[in-house]
């Protein structure tokens, strides 16, 4: 089988634009209160509202997905995003605006659970690496090409031409995807799940140490991640902070799609995700001792790319089927949703109770955590009956891993 780059391209630029769902909240935060001046604290739930949906539907929508069709859900969910981006480009009231962003985490949901499992199925074995590291680099790609175009669309137009501009763009992406994923042969769908059924499904997913394994270590990621990028900055001199903040992104991506692609042919995805935490505690150690260094920030969230992109990898290594990705894929939505909802309170409540050493001890925390987590699935994979599923396997020997942990 030959990879479909042009595809894959396609699928990973809705990625951008659902990640742009977040973003473009993030990068107007401090400007929201001219839109809604009596809103007060409840400001930041126009952020978290997204989230909330990926916390409580993360899993069954995995289930959905692969029940409702994977082409549809991917097209269905860009243009729930499009309405919901016009909605709020007519300044609605701040209630509606809250219940938009709420709708707005189904529209979110849909692609970051169809699209791996579509662009695992569009690319060749030996692809597939790159495929999926390519994907995880949505996030930050997004966030770059909002600070680049976003802010000085705002500035020019107003903050609601950003709301108008992502709904033009995701309805595009919906006509794009929806006209090049018609004659593509997709995985098959299974039978719809039934309501009262839910509760029961989930325990089988969660028991499972391949479906579960790459989101192990995706919830300690999203948890550190987004969080030190918003707490980090006061502790980085003034006239280099902008520089560090728009390259600590930028080193992540780059370190995922050159030193991550070329180790996930060699190793296996999973010790690819233990590799790249056990840097992020020197990294975080690096930091401690030098608090706001441009180039320790920046080695960390390079140590940061290896576990983004052999997170994505993981799930079609130990996952050979497309249903049993899917499921994979929404248990690791609801692990970055939730991340992504606890990391930063608990980063400030450290930083509060214990200062810029607090913070340390906490990322320092996580990773080892995050590490720990990932070796004990990985073992409980190594031991349940058949060995791990699927026909991956690394070329090469392993000695590159085993001089970082000997595992």
């Amino acid at each position: 089988m030959t990879t479909r780059w042009p595809l894959v391209v396609a699928i990973w630029a809705a990625g951008l634009g659902v990640a742009a769902q977040y973003g473009k909240i993030s990068v107007i935060f401090d400007r929201l209160p001219e839109l809604y001046p009596d809103a007060g604290a409840a400001i930041s739930f126009t952020i978290s509202m997204v989230g909330i949906m990926g916390i409580l539907l993360g899993l069954v929508a995995g289930m959905f997905v692969a029940a409702f069709g994977y082409r549809r859900s991917m097209v269905w969910a860009l243009w729930i995003g499009a309405a919901m981006s016009a909605v709020q480009a007519l300044h609605p009231s701040f209630e509606l605006f809250l219940l938009s962003r709420f709708v707005e985490g189904l529209s979110h949901l849909g692609v970051v659970v169809a699209a791996p499992t579509l662009m695992a199925a569009l690319s060749s074995n030996r692809d597939r690496g790159l495929a999926m590291t390519l994907w995880s680099t949505f996030f930050g790609v997004a966030f770059t090409l909002l600070a680049w175009f976003g802010l000085p669309l705002v500035q020019r137009f107003g903050l609601l031409s950003l709301f108008a501009a992502h709904a033009l763009i995701m309805a595009g992406l919906a006509l794009w995807l929806g006209a090049a994923l018609g004659n593509v042969a997709v995985p098959p769908r299974v039978a719809m799940p039934r309501l009262r059924a839910l509760p029961g499904l989930h325990l089988p997913i969660y028991r499972s140490p391949w479906k579960v394994a790459p989101a192990a270590g995706w919830l300690f990621y999203t948890c550190c991640f987004v969080a030190v990028l918003t707490v980090i900055p006061p502790y980085i001199a003034a006239d280099m902070r902008s520089f560090v903040l728009g390259a600590m992104p930028l080193a992540s991506i780059a370190t995922s799609m050159t030193l991550g692609v070329f180790l996930l042919r060699h190793i296996e995805a999973v010790k690819l995700v233990q590799m790249g935490f056990l840097l992020c505690a020197l990294g975080v150690v690096w930091l401690w001792l030098l608090p706001g260094d441009p180039l320790a920030c920046i080695a960390l969230a390079g140590a940061m790319g290896l576990v983004q992109g052999g997170s994505f990898a993981a799930i079609p290594q130990l996952n050979s089927s497309d249903h049993a990705r899917s499921q994979s894929s929404g248990v690791q939505a609801q692990a970055g949703n939730l991340g992504n909802s606890i990391g930063t309170p608990l980063m400030v409540l450290a930083l509060g109770l214990a200062g810029f050493s607090g913070l340390m001890e906490s990322c320092c925390c996580c990773s080892w955590v995050a590490l720990a987590c990932t070796c004990f699935w990985r073992d409980s994979a190594a031991r349940c009956k058949g060995s791990r599923p699927g026909p991956w396997k690394a070329r090469g020997n392993h000695k590159i891993w085993q001089v970082f942990a000997g595992m």
